[in-house]
């Protein structure tokens, strides 16, 4: 299926073609005049100059090959020699007819080769409660891998587990000097325990403590090395007291990440990588890339007299330094964070031998994958475009830094969630809504509004960008925001649901009216939509287009009267194209990871 746009781009490509032009220069964009044409072409002024031909004329030559297109109620050149389109109402109807019977897909086109791709997001931690800084990984990754399968990739989500590193030697040391997990520090193969000596509770408190304790206290700090080390190498019951941690985090972790509609096909962690670690380590030392390097083992991966670039979050570019070595071994024999996210791709490469894995990880990682990646590379383990750091920016307070409590912690990811739920709930209740409904559904209803809210006022920003975080805004029904899409969504639903009681029927599309030629422009533009999502792992795309498709309807709704239609093939028509814009949207939402209520 292809879109009016691309169909329109190989038509005016061939008519360059036959003037002795390069097809490729024909590009067709939206018009930036949508008063004056729905499509344009500024191809002829590029290729005049490489011609030494006046660009009006050729434009000239080249509209009038396509005056006896079909589709075609306008073609003619503007200003120096930009080609202006208008389409035809009968081309637009059978357009916005294609897309209403394209089923799930909706008028979006599938990708010709599909890949294997693993998709690396949230990065939740052994013992950490969840916070906002987990809030743009969970979310954008998990519309990247709504993204990807709905083009036709095969897509494994991974929350990466951090489960192995130095925090899990802390909270081993902690524990123990508790004298709760006495049955644990014993040496010996056990048996150990099966009940957990802690709670979710206990984690939460021991961690931050022993993390601050480790910082000034240089014998607890060795203990919890040696406790990581040991717990690296295999002694059995710090595997038994690990495994313990593990399963305590996991289940408060799913909860909250079912509340914001994540889910995950592998739950992974750090230590999975664990059973390749060695045999990696030596496979590096026989290819002569890991080195001594001050009592630790390194990877050197920049080249001799290397100088490079970086892009930063703004699109500016610096001069910036050759990375540093990828440290694989520290000084006291543990496996590093690098180390682990190298032994991870050579387990993913042995487990499911991805094309693609993108790391959705904040920005500030950016040196960080630079160095695995180049590893990777450099030992065979990866091919150069196999592996992508998606960075993003931040979501910070008033005061532009990263968001805080009121009394300057972290905020939890559940308390976040509550508090948009409270708002969401008092905003329907200001508005009338959902009043006369059960209230289970209401509440239901009340955290669909709210994830609503947090999701798309994250996504309708650019990846790279950072944000403010202003709730009383992202929860208005008004302007660009999730609540407002929620709204018009469940607007057509109950226009559609009213049509049914009164036995209308979708019939033949017809666009005659402005705002049916604009709500069939914006359903034809969601397979471009969704490409560049996919091409440019970016979802700010997708809300663009959702947000376009509502105010489309919105118009639509207001100047073509769908129940009180002047006949009943009119009626049937905007019932039709009604349906499609509800569908169109629902499934845009769905890749925004935003579920719709049924009604408000």
């Amino acid at each position: 299926m292809t879109d009016l746009k691309s169909s329109l781009g190989e038509a005016v490509g061939a008519a360059f073609a036959a003037e002795g032009v390069d097809a490729s220069l024909a590009r067709v964009t939206t018009s930036d005049r949508p008063d004056l044409a729905d499509f344009q072409s500024n191809g002829a002024l590029a290729a005049a100059k490489a011609l030494k031909a006046n660009p009006r004329e050729l434009a000239g030559r080249v509209a009038e090959r396509l005056q006896a297109d079909p589709r075609l109620a306008l073609v003619e050149v503007a200003g120096p020699g930009f080609i202006n389109f208008k389409l035809t109402g009968a081309a637009l109807a059978e357009r916005a007819a294609t897309v209403a019977a394209d089923g799930e897909r909706a008028g979006a086109d599938a990708v010709a080769t599909p890949r294997r791709v693993i998709i690396d997001y949230a990065g939740p931690n052994v013992a950490k409660p969840m916070h906002v800084g987990h809030l743009r990984s969970s979310i954008i990754g998990e519309s990247l891998k709504r993204l990807f399968r709905f083009r036709g990739d095969t897509v494994w989500g991974d929350a990466h587990f951090g489960d192995w590193g130095f925090q899990m030697g802390l909270l081993i040391v902690a524990v123990g000097d508790e004298g709760g997990a006495a049955g644990f520090m014993t040496e010996g193969d056990g048996p150990f325990p099966g009940e957990a000596p802690v709670t979710l509770e206990d984690l939460e408190r021991l961690y931050p403590a022993a993390a601050t304790r480790a910082k000034d206290d240089i014998e607890f700090r060795d203990r919890a090395r040696k406790a990581t080390a040991e717990l690296q190498a295999g002694r059995p019951g710090y595997r038994a007291l690990w495994a313990h941690f593990v399963a305590v985090s996991r289940t408060a972790l799913e909860r909250e990440f079912g509340a914001l509609g994540v889910t995950f096909d592998l739950w992974n962690g750090e230590s999975d990588a664990d059973p390749v670690m060695a045999g990696m380590i030596a496979d590096l030392e026989t290819k002569g890339l890991l080195v001594e390097d001050d009592g630790a083992r390194v990877v050197h991966v920049a080249r001799p007299g290397e100088t490079r670039k970086r892009k930063l979050p703004d699109g500016s570019v610096m001069e910036a330094p050759s990375p540093p070595p990828l440290l694989v071994i520290s000084r006291d024999g543990s496996a590093m964070y690098g180390t682990t996210d190298l032994a991870t791709i050579v387990d993913r490469r042995k487990a499911i031998d991805p094309e693609l894995i993108l790391y959705v990880v904040d920005e500030r990682q950016a040196e960080h994958f630079e160095q695995v990646f180049r590893a990777a590379i450099l030992a065979g383990y990866a091919t150069p475009g196999s592996l992508e750091h998606l960075g993003f920016g931040t979501m910070n307070g008033p005061d532009g830094k990263p968001f805080k409590t009121r009394a300057g912690g972290v905020l939890k990811l559940h308390d976040l969630i509550t508090m948009a739920t409270d708002k969401a709930r008092a905003r329907l209740q200001e508005s009338g809504l959902g009043a006369d409904l059960p209230p289970e559904e209401f509440e239901a209803i009340a955290h669909k509004v709210a994830i609503a809210a947090l999701k798309f006022a994250d996504l309708s920003n650019s990846r790279t960008t950072s944000y403010v975080f202003d709730l009383d805004r992202f929860m208005s029904f008004e302007g660009k925001t999730g609540p407002y899409l929620l709204y018009q969504a469940v607007r057509i639903k109950s226009l559609l649901r009213k049509a049914a009681e009164q036995g209308a029927t979708p019939a033949t599309i017809v666009v005659a009216e402005p705002a049916e030629r604009d709500l069939a422009l914006t359903l034809d533009a969601f397979d471009q939509a969704v490409s560049d999502a996919y091409d440019k792992r970016a979802p700010h795309l997708l809300a663009e287009h959702a947000y376009r498709l509502a105010q489309a309807f919105s118009k639509f709704y207001a100047a073509c009267p769908v129940l009180v239609a002047p006949d009943a093939d009119s009626r049937g028509s905007r019932i039709a194209l009604s349906q499609a814009a509800l569908d169109q949207l629902e499934l845009t939402l769905g890749l925004l990871g935003i579920d719709t209520p049924e009604r408000m």
